[in-house]
């Protein structure tokens, strides 16, 4: 009923407090069952909660409160995990495939609350988990018992309160570093358009047309002819179109994807032809500066998310999870009289320079740059990495500080495919033909990535070809997202820059590791 749904929306609110969070993910229908079966808990004082669920509020950072307040409620919370999440591309730990026993995306779990009318603290939280293929899971829960289960008494404390084994170990370590946030006065996440398709096009010629036609056409002739969806909130065509005729605005370059340089109209104006164009930091950007990006969160994923640019950019430009989404930090902040100061705090920066000598903040975005390429620094914080923004170690030894500073500016050089490196192309693109990349290709054989059933680019590295930006493999996605397109030669070009970037990023990535390496020796020493 309608009265029963509000009773439920009230409830929830309890999971929100406090949580400081722009976006929150706790409107699952899931979250509400829960939320209600726990207030019926409360009133009695006493019961048993069985439910199996979605998986996501077991370690989802905008989940923490509800996660508290369960414990606050419950006396012992038993979590099965079965996992089968696809969307994070789970393997058994034993590399195997690990299916979901619903044949369903989203992983689930098993949940048992318990609450026996004497428990005055915190519940004491167990975890067990099931990985392989849906049969082998069928048959484990089938023949288990609660009591066979290996449970696992977890530490779920302050500030997550995770129902998941974590490792913060490091924690103590990794805190001694500084935060990116710290270090950057101005940042923001990238540019949200709520209509990609028809607010970032592939070329200057087809952004034009969009121009001329939401001059001269009528909302809904404009809404026809581009198959807009209706109207929301935040974007409407009406206010598209009054937003480009006030404004006139200039075509303007923007990161889609990495490596992936689109075409987009920009004015500033929030809930105009942008949804939200987060101009406080985008604008920084239309001069010669550049811009760090990174994500909060990394969830589902492995943190690979350190990227680089000159141009505005894309809200989900580095994962498709918008958990996940891109940050900008641009490195220098412009004023009305076209003079620029840098976008540093300047007592942490002072703090760097007291050790490492005077330093340009290009010296310490390339340092921070290296060292979020270190396999080392994303293996060793990878739990840390998952839940906020990283942490960058101060710099310790002088010689260290600028060797990673050169390996810095080198990965920068590449990731903005300027170095002169990117042009001494390592693959080959022998074979004539439409260059169309058809339906189901890219294909990957034997170093050869095919476009269509003749033609291909031959000789990419299996580094290149697998390596990941975030959340997206580059040299497949590129390609993917041109499926059914025609690839200019410029396109050729790009996309072989493209291969020498990654597979000297991997290179590189390598010597970083060996650098840090050498500091940790001679500082055990």
């Amino acid at each position: 009923s309608s009265n029963k749904g509000e009773s439920i929306r009230n409830l929830i609110k309890v999971y929100k407090e406090n949580l400081n969070e722009k976006k929150l993910n706790l409107d699952d229908d899931y979250i509400k069952f829960i939320r209600f079966a726990e207030n019926q808990i409360e009133k009695t004082g006493y019961g048993i909660v069985a439910m199996i669920t979605n998986n996501s509020f077991l370690d989802g950072v905008t989940h923490r409160q509800m996660r508290k307040h369960l414990m606050e409620t419950f006396d012992e919370i038993y979590v099965l995990d079965l996992h089968g999440n696809s969307l994070k591309k789970e393997t058994a730990p034993d590399g195997g495939k690990d299916e979901n026993v619903f044949s369903i995306m989203q992983g689930v779990s098993i949940n048992l609350l318990i609450k026996s009318g004497t428990g005055k603290s915190l519940a004491k939280v167990y975890h067990a988990e099931i990985f392989g293929k849906q049969k082998k899971k069928y048959a484990e829960l089938d023949e288990s018992s609660f009591e066979a289960m290996k449970w696992k008494k977890l530490e779920a404390s302050d500030p997550y309160y995770f129902f998941v084994p974590k490792d913060f170990r490091l924690e103590g370590e990794y805190q001694e570093g500084f935060h990116l946030t710290k270090l950057f006065d101005k940042y923001t996440s990238g540019i949200e358009t709520q209509r990609d398709s028809f607010c970032i096009r592939w070329d200057k010629q087809d952004l034009h047309q969009v121009k001329s036609d939401l001059e001269n056409l009528s909302a809904e002739e404009v809404t026809i002819k581009y198959h807009l969806k209706k109207d929301g909130r935040d974007w409407s065509i009406s206010n598209a179109k009054r937003d480009i005729i006030k404004n006139n605005p200039s075509s303007r370059q923007i990161l889609y994807r990495p490596f992936d340089l689109r075409w987009t109209m920009y004015t500033g104006s929030s809930k105009g032809f942008l949804a939200y164009p987060r101009d406080n930091v985008m604008k920084h950007l239309f001069s010669d500066n550049l811009c760090l990006i990174t994500s909060r969160l990394t969830k589902g994923e492995s943190f690979a998310h350190a990227s680089i640019t000159k141009n505005i950019g894309e809200k989900i430009y580095l994962s498709s999870k918008t958990s996940n989404n891109a940050f900008f930090f641009p490195l220098y902040l412009y004023h009305e009289d076209d003079t620029k100061t840098p976008n540093l705090d300047q007592p942490l920066w002072q703090k760097i320079n007291e050790t490492v000598g005077e330093t340009k903040p290009e010296d310490i975005l390339d340092y921070i740059y290296a060292t979020l390429h270190s396999p080392n620094y994303r293996e060793k914080y990878k739990e840390f990495l998952k839940i906020d923004f990283p942490r960058v170690p101060y710099p310790t030894d002088k010689k260290i500080f600028w060797k990673l500073v050169e390996l810095g500016r080198e990965l920068r050089g590449l990731n903005l495919l300027e170095s002169p490196k990117v042009s001494d192309f390592i693959t080959t693109f022998p074979i004539g033909g439409s260059n169309i990349v058809e339906k189901k290709y890219p294909i990957y054989k034997d170093g050869d990535v095919f476009l269509n059933e003749t033609q291909y680019f031959g000789n990419v590295p299996e580094l290149a070809w697998n390596f990941y930006i975030g959340g997206y493999q580059p040299a497949q996605k590129w390609l993917k997202d041109r499926r059914g397109r025609e690839l200019s030669t410029e396109d050729i070009e790009h996309y072989q820059k493209m291969i020498v970037a990654l597979s000297e990023t991997g290179r590189i990535m390598g010597e970083v590791d060996e650098v840090l390496r050498f500091q940790r020796v001679n500082h055990e020493l």
